[in-house]
């Protein structure tokens, strides 16, 4: 945060979250940040930031958990570009979406009950 700061990255357009899980995006709407629905699975949130300097420097930084990166790197390998043409490799992809999501929420409880 304090390189956004230093740099005063600033924000040009509204953050947006790309989820398929409905309680995910209940927490994001419950934030303010708008959702889009993704069949793929994909999960990640977006945001556009721009430098305060004289030569206009424009990215986009995506956020999401550790096992969402997990989920993302195994999608990328075998759906990306190019979608894969095997249906068995979809319904796998879709279930580790769903593993990894709960591995999410197993890691936010663990946490949660530690703080307790």
């Amino acid at each position: 945060m304090d390189v956004i700061l230093e740099q005063q990255y600033k924000l040009i357009e509204e953050p947006t979250a790309n989820c398929w899980d409905v309680e995910y995006e209940a927490i994001y709407k419950g934030l303010g940040i708008a959702t889009h629905s993704r069949e793929s699975m994909y999960t990640t949130v977006h945001y556009v930031v721009e430098s305060n300097q004289r030569t206009k420097i424009t990215c986009e930084i995506q956020v999401r958990t550790l096992m969402d990166e997990v989920w993302g790197e195994v999608s990328h390998r075998v759906n990306y570009p190019l979608e894969s043409a095997k249906d068995i490799c979809k319904d796998q992809l879709k279930i580790l979406a769903r593993l990894t999501t709960g591995c999410t929420r197993l890691v936010d409880s663990i946490f949660k009950s530690h703080k307790s």
